[in-house]
């Protein structure tokens, strides 16, 4: 009688008591091989795929030696086949080398669940671009805000009054960047795409694109667009702020965007030495500090000595 059962495999006791629900989910969570055409990206993923990195050509190159090493999260789509949750690089590297199938885990996530995790699983990396990251963390907080949770950027106070922390405050305890820097982020996305090509590009910096100039129409801002090409310019700090303020005022037309930005800035002092020309002149054993320190004691020193020669 054993031997005729040697061939059965029985269903194991915890299994019997499970809905078809809980064995519909122990299924998906097993890795699966499914066609590269069944897999999509996705379609609100805020982060750029294809943009060359060391990190990307080593994805790549790993990719076409042993493969894809870590599955693919995915949820279903509505029509058919299954979008990305995690592992968009992933599935362009191996686009790129050729593979025609994919490894992926199988979850079903609520669209706000999905943009939230889409978010997190590249948030944190160091070679994000501002763009990446205004959209990453724009897509995150609108996701948070129709969980439930507050997103009043501009009031924080009351929020932590109501003894709830604001979802800006959330995300910036799961992130890299403080609440400021996250707030700014976000303003970033007021700004037309050309002007947000430029703080990625670095020509246009940071806190005067995010603080004053996301603030102007989108007309001003083509306008600024137009002269900073023209003239081969960029706001400072100063520029941009009044920039903003008489937009605000409603005062700001394309004469006084010129008058502004053809304004004379102080020159930058700034001199960089070459290593080589310094190094005669130290110990190899001289820290670039140590040189530093040393540089400075003989700057004072001629400093003193000129003044003691004017004195005269």
């Amino acid at each position: 009688m054993a031997s005729k059962l040697s061939g059965i495999e029985l269903t194991r006791y915890d299994d019997l008591f499970k809905t078809d629900a809980e064995r519909e989910a122990d299924r998906q969570e097993r890795i699966q091989i499914v066609p590269a055409a069944e897999v999509f990206p996705y379609s609100r993923q805020p982060y750029t795929i294809d943009r060359p990195t060391p990190d990307l050509v080593r994805l790549m190159d790993s990719i076409e030696h042993i493969g894809i090493a870590e599955p693919l999260i995915v949820r279903p789509r509505e029509s058919s086949g299954y979008e990305i949750i995690s592992g968009h690089r992933r599935d362009y590297c191996a686009k790129a080398v050729g593979l025609d199938t994919r490894p992926v885990i199988v979850r079903n996530y609520s669209d706000e669940e999905a943009d939230i995790l889409v978010v997190d699983y590249n948030i944190n990396r160091e070679d994000l671009l501002p763009s990446e990251k205004a959209k990453a963390y724009k897509l995150k907080l609108d996701a948070m805000k129709r969980q439930g949770q507050r997103t009043d950027l501009t009031s924080l106070q009351l929020g932590e009054k109501l003894n709830k922390k604001t979802s800006v405050r959330i995300l910036a305890e799961q992130a890299t960047d403080n609440v400021t820097s996250i707030q700014r982020y976000v303003r970033l996305n007021k700004l037309i795409p050309p002007l947000l090509d430029a703080v990625d590009a670095g020509t246009l910096k940071f806190v005067p694109a995010a603080d004053f100039l996301s603030h102007l129409s989108e007309k001003e801002q083509t306008y600024l667009l137009l002269v900073m090409e023209r003239d081969e310019v960029s706001p400072s700090l100063g520029q941009a702020q009044r920039l903003k303020q008489l937009s605000g005022e409603g005062k700001l037309e394309n004469n006084i965007i010129d008058l502004i930005m053809r304004e004379e800035k102080p020159l930058e002092r700034k001199v960089t030495i070459r290593n080589d020309r310094l190094q005669k002149y130290f110990p190899a054993s001289y820290t670039p500090k140590q040189m530093e320190d040393v540089i400075i004691k003989l700057l004072e020193g001629w400093h003193r000595k000129r003044q003691q020669e004017q004195v005269r």
